[in-house]
């Protein structure tokens, strides 16, 4: 493995596990301070989530891309901007890097490291939403990087943001982070029995962005995702609670 892969992969772990942690530790602070209130706990994960995805993606975008995510992975090695073997290291960096993030939040907060998240998700209303939170999301990396990359750290992290709110799921769309928060039973937890639907709900919004903004933003390519600069493809990656 040469060295530039071995720093994009450990990018792609590091930078998962980053969001990972966000993700249930705002959710965790936030319904401690909310007092109740659900939505004001909401709003704290939602500020928390989107401004550590531009962090991110500004971050390790230079390195790996910024993906965070397999949906977005699966999304470039289909438009050829990703090899083979880049996108299994990538896809296991970020699944296990999204469950170690899960547990460091666990841990900071003084929480039982390992556990099995009871909130329920499922349904033909929270598989609709991400399957429209991940073609959206789909749609803001392509758009963004083809008209103007380097705003595309800040544009996925206010979609994203949009995202907890306007969809019933609150916009987990990224199967790696679906996987990991069935492992906590806090305010951004989902059931182990919700993840299936939740990940084939994702990989559908992932292809139909794919095949629709492939054909809206036609056959130009903006850029290459194994050396993106600073400013390219996120992460998406996320989120929700």
């Amino acid at each position: 493995m040469s060295t530039g892969f071995a720093r994009s992969v450990a990018a792609e772990a590091l930078g998962t596990a980053l969001l990972a942690a966000t993700v249930i530790g705002s959710g965790v602070m936030a319904e401690r301070l909310a007092g109740g209130n659900l939505a004001l706990a909401l709003l704290g994960n939602t500020l928390a989530t989107g401004c550590m995805l531009v962090v991110l993606i500004l971050m390790f975008g230079p390195i790996s891309g910024a993906h965070f995510n397999p949906a977005v992975s699966l999304v470039f090695a289909g438009l050829r901007q990703l090899s083979v073997p880049r996108l299994l290291a990538y896809i296991g960096s970020q699944l296990g890097g999204a469950i170690a993030g899960v547990l460091l939040a666990h841990t900071m907060f003084e929480l039982p490291a390992l556990q099995v998240a009871t909130h329920v998700r499922i349904g033909p209303a929270q598989w609709l939403s991400e399957i429209v939170a991940t073609f959206g999301l789909i749609g803001t990396i392509l758009g963004v990087l083809r008209s103007r990359s380097g705003a595309v750290a800040g544009a996925v992290g206010l979609y994203i943001s949009a995202a907890y709110w306007f969809t019933a799921s609150t916009s987990f769309a990224n199967p790696a982070l679906t996987v990991a928060r069935s492992l906590s039973d806090t305010f951004a937890g989902i059931d182990p029995g919700g993840v299936a639907g939740f990940v084939v709900a994702e990989l559908a919004g992932a292809a139909l962005g794919w095949a629709f903004f492939g054909w809206l933003f036609g056959s130009r390519k903006a850029a290459r995702t194994d050396s993106l600069d600073a400013n390219a493809v996120s992460g998406a990656s996320r989120i929700g609670s």
